[in-house]
């Protein structure tokens, strides 16, 4: 008996060695729950190119839109685990998803295997040009002292410009009215009309027109400066010491994918993460490269449902 299990081990072992030195023998579908020109795309796109030319074969993007990301990633984790249909889960996927919806169609924790951490989108607060307010500070004043009177824009309801603006409003102490709209260039359009006052908008289109000086930074979303926008100080060094919220985008794979397939792709993306091409590309979209492997990409994810959760909860966001 224990010959038959030491034999048993011996060719799991052969059989996993072939696996990994023959993969990927074909192309990769890459599922991306967003629609094409968005920081999903943009970043799956660029990193998919590189990854692609690293390993040999062709990454195919299939944008599958919808429901906040769900309906690609439901895709995705319905897919055959063979290490050929990877998906761009991001924190609206894997994260806010979870709180958002009663009913969601996938697992993000028990029906993935996590790779690899490749990106983070920071959020830029802006005011329109006539808003009464230079700095955090001043427009933190403003607003509490008028309760109820300003909005603020978001892509829609429970996606990431709305959470990370009704966060912020939390811990400031702010009222204010949110006007949910469907997606963020019609956002973007709103506050630079003045139909509503503020926004915590994804940050490639807003620079364009704080440049032209139609809309007035105030803070960036993520721990560090953005180094597409490095004279705008975040929300923690303007007196909220610990404030980080960004939309991170990391590779996944449906559970039960060989472990060698994971581990290969791991060390592919993590080093075309940290290429000084891929990191110059995505900064140039207001996009930050941030290599985080398997396992600290898991443990991101199990913070992040739990940190959103929170959110839906102390902000009283309706599940859908």
């Amino acid at each position: 008996m224990p010959f038959s299990r030491s034999l048993a081990v011996a060719l799991c072992l052969a059989a996993f060695a072939a696996h990994a030195q023959t993969y990927p023998s074909r192309p990769v579908k890459l599922i991306v729950g967003f629609e094409p020109g968005g920081n999903t795309d943009t970043v799956a796109r660029v990193v998919a190119q590189k990854l692609s030319e690293r390993i040999g074969q062709q990454i195919i993007v299939e944008n599958k839109a919808g429901a906040s990301g769900t309906i690609g990633t439901a895709e995705a984790a319905r897919a055959a685990p063979d290490g050929y249909t990877l998906t761009m889960g991001t924190t609206t996927t894997h994260a806010i998803a979870t709180a958002a919806y009663s009913k969601l169609s996938y697992d993000p924790v028990g029906d993935f295997e996590p790779i690899a951490m490749v990106g983070l989108a920071p959020y830029l607060l802006v005011v329109n040009s006539a808003f009464p307010a230079k700095d955090l500070k001043e427009f933190v004043s403003v607003v509490k002292a008028q309760p109820g009177k300003f909005n603020y824009g978001s892509a829609g309801q429970a996606t990431t410009t709305h959470l990370v603006m009704a966060t912020f409003a939390t811990k400031a102490g702010l009222d204010m009215v949110h006007i949910p709209f469907k997606g963020n260039a019609p956002a973007t359009t709103a506050v630079l009309g003045n139909n509503v006052e503020i926004l915590f908008g994804a940050l490639p289109p807003l620079l364009t027109h704080v440049a032209t000086g139609r809309l007035r930074p105030l803070a960036i979303s993520s721990a560090k400066r953005s180094g597409s926008a490095p004279d705008v100080p975040t929300i923690a060094e303007s007196g909220y010491p610990g404030f980080d919220m960004s939309l991170w985008l990391g590779f996944f794979a449906p559970k039960g994918t060989p472990a060698a397939a994971i581990r290969k792709l791991e060390a592919e993306l993590l080093a075309v993460a940290r290429s000084p091409d891929v990191k110059a590309a995505l900064e140039k979209q207001g996009l930050e490269a941030y290599p985080l492997g398997a396992s600290e990409l898991a443990a991101v994810l199990k913070a992040d449902i739990a940190t959103y959760k929170s959110v839906f909860e102390s902000a009283k966001i309706p599940v859908q």
